[in-house]
């Protein structure tokens, strides 16, 4: 009997993580009803972060809160006993901007902290988010504004929301800080090592991401310096260089330096909340996967950390994706024996997102009448 752990990332603008491995399994199962199969969909820390806690059992809440203009939304997250997995992406990202129309003066971590303060409320003291795909440059001000913090100007009023009001942060106001919060801890699933401020720092390298012409570079960047200033004059420590903290349009910073996260790679933390070592016990084969192989994948993406710990407990793995970017040599220095794309069964961009599902079940279908001793290719990895 052989045993499979089906445990890939979703598809971008195709197919969810759960509809791959959903499309995997039953290719799998056509070309061998003998095959056990397990499906444990994972993401890398970003979107797909709380979908992937959910398939491994914890319990969705679903929350009202603002997106990240302001606008009224509806965001979860997930929970599990004292502990709640947080996804920026779904409460204050990049594809919450109405009618996909960038703010990146304007747009605010605010509903992302409504959503944190739902989970704290709700009785969570363990507090996981997940900070990619960000809308915004506020420095994490948004979030820690929801959670009762007080930006102030010079005379006392307090700073609108989004990052370009932060140039007029005069002092910022702690007492209010929710208590739960202060009791809390919080950990932040992140993939980047850039600080808040300088040339490497939040704005320089992402806001253009985030509609930022030149000039409002300039902007936020001043406005960054003086957050940074005035959290330091609050807190007593300056986080604004430690690596990671400009993640998120610096949301880390403020994390960082007010709730006092510590932060861990994505797909590190995402695998801990899906216990993936212990569902690779007893597997003989694991299949992962995400829409492109690339090198941006051999950097903290979600089939590559899948694959290291399969390789740490010797069990080999196979790679399923849209199109693989990726030699035989990456993939196999990466722990991955082999990889089937999409684009070699459908070399038409639209066709094959449009009919990604049936192509994995032909995958899949491909791989069981193929893959006789699954044991054997652990081999082929090594090379």
């Amino acid at each position: 009997m052989t045993r499979v752990l089906v445990a890939p990332d979703k598809f971008k603008g195709s197919l969810t993580a759960a509809e791959v491995a959903d499309a995997l399994a039953d290719g799998l199962l056509a070309g061998d009803p003998s095959w056990v199969i397990d499906r444990v969909p994972v993401a890398d820390g970003g979107d797909g972060t709380v979908a992937a806690a959910v398939a491994a059992g914890w319990s969705p809440v679903t929350v009202a809160t603002t997106g990240p203009t302001g606008r009224p939304v509806t965001s979860s997250y997930a929970v599990r006993g004292s502990t709640a997995v947080v996804e920026l992406a779904s409460a204050v990202g990049l594809v919450l901007l109405p009618d996909g129309v960038a703010d990146p003066l304007g747009a605010s971590t605010f509903g992302l902290g409504t959503v944190v303060r739902h989970a704290l409320e709700g009785g969570a003291r363990e507090i996981t988010v997940g900070l990619g795909g960000s809308a915004s440059t506020d420095g994490g001000a948004g979030l820690l504004q929801a959670l009762g913090v007080r930006v102030l100007d010079a005379d006392g009023n307090e700073v609108a929301r989004g990052g370009a009001a932060l140039r007029r942060a005069a002092r910022v106001d702690l007492t209010g800080l929710h208590p739960a919060a202060r009791a809390a801890h919080f950990r932040l699933a992140c993939d980047v090592d850039n600080p808040l401020l300088g040339p490497t720092g939040a704005t320089a390298v992402y806001a253009s991401q985030k509609g930022a012409a030149a000039e409002e570079l300039v902007v936020l960047e001043d406005a960054m310096t003086r957050w940074a200033q005035v959290v330091r004059a609050a807190t007593g420590r300056d986080d604004s260089r430690v690596a990671g903290a400009g993640a998120a349009g610096g949301a880390a910073f403020g994390a960082i330096s007010v709730l006092g996260a510590d932060t861990r790679p994505g797909i590190d933390t995402v695998l801990g909340l899906v216990d993936f070592p212990g569902r690779l016990a007893g597997a003989d084969l694991v299949i992962t996967g995400e829409g492109s192989l690339d090198e941006q994948s051999l950097h903290g993406k979600a089939p590559i950390g899948v694959a290291t710990e399969a390789r740490r407990a010797g069990i080999p793995v196979l790679a399923v994706c849209g199109r693989n970017l990726l030699s035989d040599i990456q993939l196999h220095s990466a722990g991955i024996s082999a990889a089937y794309a999409l684009a070699d069964l459908e070399p038409d961009l639209h066709r094959s997102i449009r009919d990604a599902a049936e192509l994995l079940r032909r995958i899949g279908c491909t791989i069981a009448a193929s893959t006789a001793e699954p044991a054997s290719l652990s081999t082929r990895g090594e090379s």
